[in-house]
């Protein structure tokens, strides 16, 4: 995923995440979701029909980036036809699973190492999604919130920014490690963070 690509993917996650804590609408947050799904589908039909020229890596890495798009076009879609979430929950589940393998392949196979972290920690993020929309366990919710807005904050525009900086190598052991140390962390403590940053429900008159 290129480096403008991810940062973005950092932005519509965090919103996501704002979103989930109780700040947004589905609504709301539907323009964020239409734009940044649109860039995530267009992007790698450019680098799958055009780019690539048969190489079967820069087609790999392209692959993936369908996975990112479809899932914020649904949610989009969702949130101006108040659609149920069931569906996209469902699709969430499959997202996690090709997410460990992608995974996989960059610690595995390309000695990706920073790649293969940013690729677990969306794999937990989208296995939240799954629980939270196709399960209904409504009560991660807002932990979930706080978790998505922190891998947005970390997987997206920390990892999008250091490389547009020149400082991030897929080699590069320490700050993979970083982002898993934080993501770690969030996700450890993403129930009681949400209960604490969460919007409050306004107390209803008698």
């Amino acid at each position: 995923m290129s480096s403008v690509g991810l940062l973005y993917v950092g932005a519509v996650l965090f919103m996501n995440g704002v979103m989930l804590l109780g700040y947004l609408t589905p609504r709301e947050a539907a323009p964020i979701n239409f734009f940044v799904g649109a860039l995530q589908v267009m992007t790698p039909t450019v680098m799958i029909l055009i780019l690539a020229d048969g190489d079967q890596q820069t087609i790999i890495s392209a692959s993936g980036l369908y996975l990112f798009g479809f899932t914020y076009l649904w949610v989009a879609i969702n949130g101006v036809k108040d659609w149920g979430g069931h569906g996209l929950g469902w699709f969430s589940l499959f997202v996690a699973v090709c997410a460990v393998i992608y995974a996989l392949h960059s610690f595995i196979t390309v000695d990706d190492y920073g790649t293969g972290v940013l690729w677990l920690g969306w794999a937990v993020l989208w296995f939240l999604f799954f629980l939270v929309l196709g399960l209904d366990m409504d009560f991660l919710t807002r932990g979930t919130g706080v978790f998505t807005s922190v891998v947005g904050l970390t997987t997206g525009a920390g990892a999008a920014f250091a490389m547009l900086l020149g400082a991030w190598s897929g080699t590069n052991t320490a700050a993979a490690i970083g982002i898993g140390v934080v993501c770690l962390v969030a996700l450890v403590g993403m129930q009681p963070l949400g209960r604490l940053l969460g919007k409050r429900e306004a107390p209803v008159e008698s």
